[in-house]
């Protein structure tokens, strides 16, 4: 039998001022987005914005719908739209930030499940890693790969003609 240890590393500011220019603008875009969406059920804004490898920035926020779970997630929102407009750029981060009556979380939000695998893939496909941004206002934590959240995805083999 063997034992794997998997390490993440995760860079915590204690205020988002104290992030970079671009992380900082990215985050606003998120925020931005997060107040766009669609969460009459929930009352739970979430916002994404991804930058890609040309330079061009992709919004996307939560979409709830009252035939459950025919709804979306912020970061899928915003990844498939990349992949539907620029398809085959990579996306270099992504930012993440939520809402709840108005008000932003003081702890950064983290992706479900299935947008972790989102996440993943899409990394795997542009072939660079990807930086993942957590607002809060309390608190930010960038991670240096999407892998970092999803250490164990699924994972597809092509199977030989």
């Amino acid at each position: 039998m063997k034992q794997r240890a998997f390490t993440v590393r995760v860079a915590e500011y204690d205020r988002p001022e104290e992030l970079p220019d671009q992380q900082a603008w990215l985050v606003k875009m998120a925020k931005d987005a997060a107040g766009n969406a669609y969460a009459p059920y929930s009352g739970y804004h979430v916002g994404a914005a991804v930058l890609l490898s040309n330079g061009k920035v992709v919004t996307g926020n939560n979409q709830e719908n009252a035939s459950y779970p025919s709804g979306l997630c912020a970061e899928r929102v915003a990844i498939f739209h990349a992949g539907s407009q620029y398809p085959g750029v990579a996306v270099t981060t992504i930012a993440i930030a939520a809402m709840e009556g108005g008000v932003f979380q003081e702890h950064p939000v983290s992706p479900c499940g299935g947008c972790r695998q989102v996440l993943y893939e899409k990394e795997a496909q542009g072939e660079t890693p990807m930086e993942v941004i957590l607002y809060g206002t309390g608190m930010v934590r960038v991670l240096r790969s999407a892998t970092d959240l999803l250490p164990l995805p699924f994972s597809f083999r092509k199977k030989n003609p």
